[in-house]
């Protein structure tokens, strides 16, 4: 809301705004109202009523990332450390590019291992799973574009299923995977990256995003390289190498949690895998 950004305002002048329109804004639009005069509250250091203002928000509207950052804000103020690190976390599956978010896991990690000890994570209220159709983390910009691409609506479907490839994009895409292997042995990988976005705009194969996360892992683009792994594991929700990358990235991006759960995945499926074992002990170390 415009008039919002204008610091004169006083929190007393914006508290009629939510039972004002009460009776005629939907949900969205409520939840909006109550999270920003959360933020009224949270500037004003009535960090209670901020809470509860966002919890309103969230329970109309769930998983907004302005309420969640707000919450966890309070609830840092009121020094309530694991509730604060379970919204922050909560803000990052949404979307793992908030530094806010990364920032607030960091000091409250901190914090609670000052108070809590090595078995923090132990004494952790359950952390919500945030569904697909929430997340914005997959969405990021290519290398060299200003904006992400637009991104689906939580309430919009997705598109009904792709066309099927030919035989003939089948065998283009499979030797555009073979340029980009061999680019990959030569330690080119960025061309390696191009060999491999033809061919999956041929055929989407899971080996050809896991051999491009590679590729991004190797170019320490971490997000891309998470963004490729998931794509391989929504088409094959057993591919080891796609759980170890991502868990790496996210290892790279201090994500410890997402990192972990992974290599528990991985370890579950292929429990002998000495080099998960290996990333999962580095991780506990942490």
């Amino acid at each position: 809301m415009a008039l919002l950004s204008h610091t004169s305002i006083s929190v007393r002048s914006i508290l009629f705004l939510v039972p004002l329109f009460c009776w005629e804004k939907d949900a969205e639009e409520m939840s909006v109202l109550h999270s920003n005069r959360a933020a009224c509250y949270l500037k004003d250091g009535n960090c209670s009523l901020c809470v509860k203002d966002c919890t309103v928000a969230l329970d109309l509207v769930p998983f907004g990332i302005k309420p969640l950052l707000r919450r966890a804000a309070a609830y840092e103020a009121l020094e309530r450390y694991q509730l604060a690190y379970v919204d922050y976390k909560t803000v990052l599956q949404i979307d793992c590019t908030v530094q806010a978010a990364h920032d607030g896991v960091n000091r409250m990690t901190k914090a609670l291992l000052e108070k809590d000890g090595p078995e923090w994570r132990q004494k952790l209220p359950r952390i919500p799973s945030v569904p697909v159709s929430a997340q914005r983390r997959w969405d990021f910009p290519h290398a060299g574009s200003q904006e992400a691409a637009p991104r689906t609506k939580p309430n919009e479907t997705a598109p009904l299923g792709k066309e099927v490839p030919t035989a003939a994009a089948i065998e283009r895409a499979k030797t555009l995977k073979e340029e980009g292997n061999e680019l990959v042995r030569k330690g080119n990988h960025k061309k390696a990256i191009e060999k491999y976005r033809e061919s999956l705009k041929q055929n989407q194969e899971s080996s050809t995003y896991t051999n491009r996360a590679l590729c991004y892992l190797s170019l320490k683009q971490y997000k891309e390289t998470i963004q490729d792994c998931t794509e391989a594991l929504k088409l094959d929700a057993k591919n080891i190498k796609a759980f170890y990358r991502r868990a790496q990235a996210f290892k790279e991006l201090k994500d410890y949690k997402s990192s972990i759960a992974d290599v528990s995945s991985l370890l579950k499926i292929e429990p002998k895998n000495t080099a998960a074992q290996k990333l999962l002990k580095e991780l506990n170390r942490v």
